[in-house]
């Protein structure tokens, strides 16, 4: 108990069987270029996720950099997303030489706030990259009727939303995209690497070529790539995780309903609302401090700390407000954004953490 406990910590098959299930690469030699476990694990994929199509890549920022980039939009167009998520969401759409219009989010669960989304579109506007924050999902039907009738994209960030489905349908089967993350530090991982969901059989193919260098043949290269495949060894660990993902998964509820349960009540502690109709993958614990709580967010924060957990201000500052951007976005009317971002933690939570150490965390906050 007197080790340190970290926001998270990544699940790893039995070490044995990760070290056979590797051992042919030696006799093959093939470790990338789309080999047979890449293909196997595409597949599987494809199959878990309900998605029509699916492209694995090198890791989810490089998924979400590339699934803009084949759309094709014109350089300096608009994309409404949210503020409230990983610097990488924005970095895909400054890097694709577009604008992000940043949208507020909704208090209830922190998902962009569709009621915001029209006012927010000019004649620039190409499309919305919304963001299934935490695995709380975003208003899919509300979403899908605006692009509808302004004739835009949508591509959903879907790193936090792995297995998710809303309505029994896979969650990276709505829009026109959807990316996940298979970072080591998701609920589901292939050390580094991501996927783009889609429909249309035709976005695979535009995947294939920005992925791989443009290439299309030994001596044909018709576009300008570049180089964001999936190697075997990471294949071979996604195909090994998967496996042991309905235990992982169900090991983490028990550590989210625990946390719930005791500090579910405690004055100035928030859990955001969840989509009754989605099931929830356990991915992330959040909470907000609020006023009524009697201590800061960043003052609980440093207490924890003090007592070696290490939590997470998750997402703060905002990405419109990083030093990156030199105050380009300061501006933007993004007041609950700006009001969560302040409010809110991530505890930490994983598979194999121990109830005692959750029971310390908890004390630690209701001790105020």
């Amino acid at each position: 108990m007197n080790e340190n406990i970290y926001v998270t910590r990544s699940a790893l098959p039995p070490y044995e069987e990760f070290i056979e299930a590797v051992k042919p690469l030696w006799d093959s030699r093939w470790l990338t270029n789309m080999g047979r476990y890449h293909k196997e694990l595409e597949e599987q994929l494809r199959t878990y996720l309900k998605v029509p199509g699916l492209s694995l890549m090198v890791n989810g920022h490089m998924s979400l950099e590339m699934a803009i980039q084949s759309f094709h939009f014109p350089e300096g167009a608009e994309v409404i997303t949210t503020p409230f998520t990983f610097i990488s969401t924005t970095h895909a759409i400054v890097r694709n030489r577009l604008k992000p219009v940043f949208c507020d989010i909704k208090y209830s669960d922190g998902t962009i706030d569709e009621s915001q989304i029209e006012d927010l579109i000019t004649e620039r506007t190409v499309a919305v990259v919304p963001v299934h924050v935490y695995g709380n999902i975003c208003n899919v039907e509300a979403i899908a009727d605006i692009a509808y009738r302004y004739g835009l994209k949508v591509i959903y960030d879907a790193a936090h939303a792995f297995g998710v489905e809303y309505q029994g349908r896979g969650i990276g089967s709505f829009g026109d995209a959807s990316i996940f993350s298979f970072h080591a530090t998701k609920i589901y991982h292939t050390i580094e690497g991501g996927a783009v969901a889609f429909n249309d059989p035709s976005v695979y193919d535009r995947l294939y070529t920005l992925k791989n260098f443009g290439i299309q043949g030994e001596e044909l290269v018709t576009g300008v790539g570049a180089n964001a495949k999936m190697n075997e060894f990471q294949a071979i660990m996604g195909i090994c995780n998967l496996k042991y993902l309905p235990r992982t998964i169900s090991e983490r509820k028990v550590r989210y309903d625990f946390y719930k349960e005791y500090l579910g009540g405690t004055e100035g502690i928030r859990f955001f609302e969840r989509n009754e109709k989605a099931c929830n993958n356990y991915a992330y614990l959040p909470i907000l401090i609020e006023d009524a709580y009697g201590s800061s967010r960043d003052e609980l924060y440093l207490r924890l700390r003090e007592n070696g957990v290490y939590a997470r201000k998750y997402f703060y500052p905002l990405t419109s407000d990083q030093v990156c951007f030199k105050n380009k976005y300061r501006g933007a009317a993004l007041n609950q954004s700006r009001s969560i971002s302040r409010q809110v933690m991530v505890l930490p939570l994983y598979e194999d953490l121990e109830l005692e150490s959750i029971k310390k965390i908890i004390h630690i906050i209701k001790r105020k």
